[in-house]
């Protein structure tokens, strides 16, 4: 792991979330409600004041994720998720013009499974995939060690693959219990948690849909370890049992008898991920 003091950065809808990874880890945190609906202008100078109330004295780099698409090269970021205005941002050159740091920018997910590769459960795996369950449905891919981003910062938007009379993204995540049951998974947790059977039943049957988006993603990359992301994963052992037995409909059963799927136990994974994007331009 690399040395040295490092922010990380991540950019959500409604909040942001800043943290001081040092060589042990997150050292310092702290968290703004992002002003969605303001300017371009309005939403850096927030940035900027996170940042310089971490402060930047000493500072090797900083990183920061998104959840958009991202030149990654340039550092440039398109049509960010619920604030309108950032519809073509260039993030690392107007950070690194103002703070004299490298800055690397890349998708929310990306960092999400980095920071799991880097400082989570997926440190002994050459290849994970971070699959985050929560309003979407969309995955940071390691491969051979290193973060696979793809040409265009696109890799992994598996919630967008076709399935059933839609897509994943539909089934795969959040959306699954408003769109197809009509109350929030959060309401229905609750009333699993209270052992509702309709709710039971409910989750079993996400589970398999998760479970068939699972053996999709199998197919395409054959990783060591899914690692579940977002919020939906609080009711894992709820639908962990349906999963698994769609998962079992797996062509190459020899290939998923040492698979390993987890849960994420890190709330500022994705911080300590956007740091990381730091080290991998070792």
């Amino acid at each position: 792991m690399r040395k040295g003091n490092f922010i990380g950065i991540d950019l959500g809808g409604t909040h942001a979330r800043i943290g001081l990874v040092r060589t042990g880890g997150l050292a310092e945190t702290a968290t703004i409600r992002i002003q969605a609906g303001g300017s371009v202008d309005q939403v850096m100078g927030q940035i900027h004041a996170l940042i310089e109330g971490i402060g930047i004295s000493g500072i090797n780099g900083i990183g920061i994720g998104v959840p958009s698409v991202v030149d990654v090269e340039k550092g440039i970021v398109y049509d960010v998720q619920n604030i309108p205005s950032w519809k073509e941002v260039h993030l690392k050159s107007l950070l690194e013009e103002k703070y004299a740091v490298p800055v690397q920018v890349n998708n929310d997910a990306n960092c999400f499974a980095l920071g799991e590769k880097t400082f989570g459960k997926g440190q002994d795996c050459q290849s994970i995939i971070g699959l985050i369950i929560g309003t979407g449905f969309a995955a940071g891919i390691i491969m051979n060690n290193r973060l696979y981003a793809g040409a265009n910062c696109g890799a992994g938007e598996f919630g967008m693959i076709p399935y059933l009379d839609t897509i994943y993204e539909h089934y795969c995540c959040g959306q699954f219990f408003t769109l197809h049951k009509g109350q929030t998974g959060e309401q229905l947790f609750h009333q699993a948690l209270n052992g509702d059977q309709a709710a039971l039943k409910i989750f079993s049957e996400y589970g398999d849909h998760l479970g068939n988006g699972i053996k999709t993603i199998l197919y395409a990359y054959d990783p060591e370890m899914i690692i579940l992301g977002g919020a939906v994963r609080a009711a894992f052992r709820f639908f962990k049992e349906s999963m698994w037995s769609a998962i079992q409909s797996f062509a190459y059963p020899e290939s998923i008898k040492g698979l390993r799927i987890e849960v994420s136990e890190f709330e500022n994974i994705a911080i300590l991920g956007a740091a990381a994007l730091c080290y991998e331009r070792d």
